[in-house]
């Protein structure tokens, strides 16, 4: 296979580099009507068996980093997205999302954000123990500063957008992403072993917290909301609740699937479903998602550009295909690298949505065709 290496100097290897368009400049019509066009081709997907996607990802670096702090820039920034997206080939239509940073239920827990010049916000646990945090009278999202913001920027999206483009929540942290931006990792790591039925109880107490807010989010977005959401290919068709539990890597399987796995269920249940997205190499932990209740999809890198630890091919195709289970398969890469990454991940058992990041229209076009050619070709 084509080995290149990640580029440890890039702030954000999946970005693409767009021109921000204003509001009264972006054609919503046009948009609109190409969305609802791509949207006929998830539907099928959804609807079979087995399949292919390609999803030509326009992930704005400023977006997600201090580009957030300001709804009207972000805003502006994701429409420039839209509009360079509509030149690339695709099956499904890229969507705005309110990203305003990944701590904020540590906003529950009186923990604020950090902002460090030209970086993303960040939080700092508070709380070395599990008995310290479950001490704590936590506020609900809702009635925090950063949840209040995030809701703001949800309206604010809505209203210049005439509500008619896709939106997505914003991006969801499970439950155990986040006990470790509330908790010190050690100690959470060691009351795992030491003090199940706290760390239980904990993850319960964020489950319901995050239900509580993002139910809030689901009202307030509508018929306009696309799943499963933040680094997802999402559309209104699609199911689930998407959710970074990058953490996993940390745990044994025992442990996952009896304390760390029921608050990632229900979480998930309360939505349509779990969909599970975690960076780096967690092959060894495919076999152990596969066994979770209602599980929709799962995201993972599988090249070496997308990701410093990409992941093998074989323990997924061995774990999805034939389950209905959506393998979201991410890939920056040439190509080369696209066409053989493909090649290894798909089988006419599988459910698949190759995610792209082609450097240009003409470049995606190649792979969007190798792709379509490979699937059909083994069908």
């Amino acid at each position: 296979m084509n080995k290149k290496k990640f580029n440890v100097t890039s702030h954000d290897a999946q970005a693409t580099v767009v021109e921000p368009v204003k509001v009264c400049d972006f054609s919503f019509d046009t948009y609109q009507e190409y969305a609802q066009k791509l949207t006929v081709r998830c539907e099928k997907f959804i609807q079979s068996k087995t399949g292919v996607l390609v999803y030509r990802r326009m992930r704005v670096a400023e977006v997600f980093s201090h580009g957030c702090r300001d709804m009207k820039q972000s805003l502006e920034w994701q429409l420039g997205a839209l509009q360079k997206s509509m030149t690339y080939e695709t099956d499904v239509p890229n969507f705005l999302e309110p990203w305003y940073g990944i701590g904020m239920v540590a906003s529950s827990f009186g923990i604020d954000y950090i902002w460090n010049p030209g970086q993303a916000p960040s939080t700092k646990p508070a709380f070395q123990t599990i008995d310290d945090v479950l001490a704590y009278d936590a506020k609900p999202l809702i009635l925090t500063d950063i949840g209040k913001h995030s809701l703001q920027m949800i309206e604010y999206f809505l209203d210049k957008t005439k509500g008619i483009l896709p939106l997505s929540m914003s991006d969801i942290q499970s439950p155990f992403n986040n006990a470790t931006n509330i908790v010190d990792t050690s100690n959470f790591l060691t009351s795992l072993i030491l003090e199940p039925d706290k760390v239980l109880q904990f993850l319960d107490l964020l489950t319901d917290l995050e239900i509580e807010f993002y139910k809030v989010q689901e009202k307030l977005i509508g018929d306009v909301l696309v799943k499963p959401g933040h680094g997802f290919a999402s559309s209104s068709v699609f199911e689930g609740f998407g959710m970074s539990d990058d953490n996993i890597v940390m745990v044994d399987e025992e442990n996952y699937m009896n304390y760390i796995m029921p608050s990632f269920v229900k979480l998930g249940k309360a939505f349509g479903g779990p969909v599970h997205h975690s960076c780096g190499n967690f092959s060894d932990k495919v076999g152990m998602l596969k066994k979770m209740e209602e599980l929709k999809m799962v995201d993972a890198p599988f090249t070496a550009e997308t990701d410093p630890h990409p992941n093998p091919t074989e323990p997924f195709v061995e774990a999805f295909k034939n389950s209905g289970i959506i393998l979201h398969a991410r890939m920056v890469g040439d190509v080369i690298t696209v066409e053989e990454t493909t090649r290894a991940l798909w089988t006419p058992q599988m459910k698949l949505i190759v995610v792209t990041y082609s450097g240009s229209p003409e470049e995606q076009r190649q792979a969007y065709n190798v792709i379509h050619e490979i699937c059909n070709m083994h069908n």
